[in-house]
């Protein structure tokens, strides 16, 4: 069966994935499909950084804002929808342009990975959570990093329901969550795929970029939008967005907003660091070093027209 071309866009938050992706979704015939954690969820539209309807210049997203806040969503089930999507896409003649920079999502599906089944256990989970609220998040992280350090280090230490779920996998199959991945790769891939990362040779200058975006997000709305979700409750599913937890400690008075705002920007730039230590062990990424080019979306284009033709012959 011929494989389905896709095209791959990554890289750290705020480096500027939104808009390359516009530009070659409208240059090639694309429909763009979402491999971010978070965009998924409704309610965090800011928090998210999600495209509002100008940024997408008329161009159709998918699995953008679909499901409700606290809906438990995982990786696996994010393969199984990209898959069917993508395959809608090409069969209606479009070229599929997967966007994002959550590596776990983007990696699972172009590789193919199939994870084992896990039953979720709820005395395992029930006393995983308890030593949770006992020990804190940052000393059940630690727990994990002695059995798994590979999943350890790219997940967050106030992302209570990744760490728990990860502590449970092993305790229930013995194995680890990397240990599992090596395991699940045991079919070909169905897509032929083409990856173009977004970087930056100076760090500092992505850091400038995350702290002008968040200056933007809280002109935009962001502390009512975070507000809202402290007021439901949420802390599953997107109460984990970087954007909102942050704001949460100002919610209850505990610090000033402006301590909040610092910390949120702290916590992004290490984000957009673990997202590039992630992406930098796939040798198949094309990188741009958006900081020295004069234009991002002629080095991609070079790129995607060197493989089609490579295709083509």
């Amino acid at each position: 069966m011929k494989k389905i071309p896709l095209i791959c866009v990554v890289g750290p938050t705020a480096s500027g994935k939104t808009s390359l992706s516009i530009d070659i979704a409208e240059n090639y015939g694309c429909e763009i499909v979402s491999a971010d954690s978070m965009q998924v969820y409704k309610g965090i539209h800011i928090a998210s950084a999600a495209p509002d309807i100008d940024e997408m210049r008329g161009i159709r997203h998918h699995l953008i804002e679909f499901l409700e806040p606290g809906v438990n969503f995982t990786v696996a089930d994010y393969v199984d929808l990209a898959d069917d999507v993508i395959a809608d896409i090409y069969s209606r003649g479009k070229i599929p342009l997967l966007v994002g920079g959550t590596g776990l999502y983007i990696d699972s599906l172009i590789q193919h990975i199939h994870f084992a089944p896990c039953d979720e256990n709820s005395e395992i989970r029930q006393r995983l959570n308890s030593e949770m609220e006992q020990y804190g998040a940052k000393e059940m992280l630690h727990r994990l990093e002695k059995i798994d350090p590979e999943t350890a280090q790219r997940l967050h230490p106030n992302n209570c329901r990744r760490i728990i779920r990860a502590l449970e996998v092993f305790e229930q199959t013995g194995k680890t969550f990397s240990q599992l991945l090596v395991e699940s790769k045991c079919e070909e891939s169905p897509y032929d795929y083409i990856v173009i990362g977004i970087n930056f040779d100076d760090r500092q200058k992505l850091y400038e970029r995350i702290e002008k975006r968040i200056d933007i997000m809280l002109e935009n709305g962001l502390e009512d939008e975070a507000r809202i979700s402290f007021d439901k409750g949420e802390n599953g599913g997107s109460g984990q967005a970087i954007g909102h937890k942050e704001l949460y400690p100002y919610f209850k008075n505990e610090i000033s907003l402006e301590h909040a705002v610092e910390n949120l920007k702290t916590a992004t730039r290490r984000y957009a660091k673990r997202q590039l230590t992630w992406f930098k062990r796939n040798t198949d990424i094309n990188w741009i070093y958006a900081d020295k080019t004069d234009n991002v979306f002629i080095d991609a284009k070079c790129i995607i027209d060197e493989w089609r033709k490579k295709n083509e012959d």
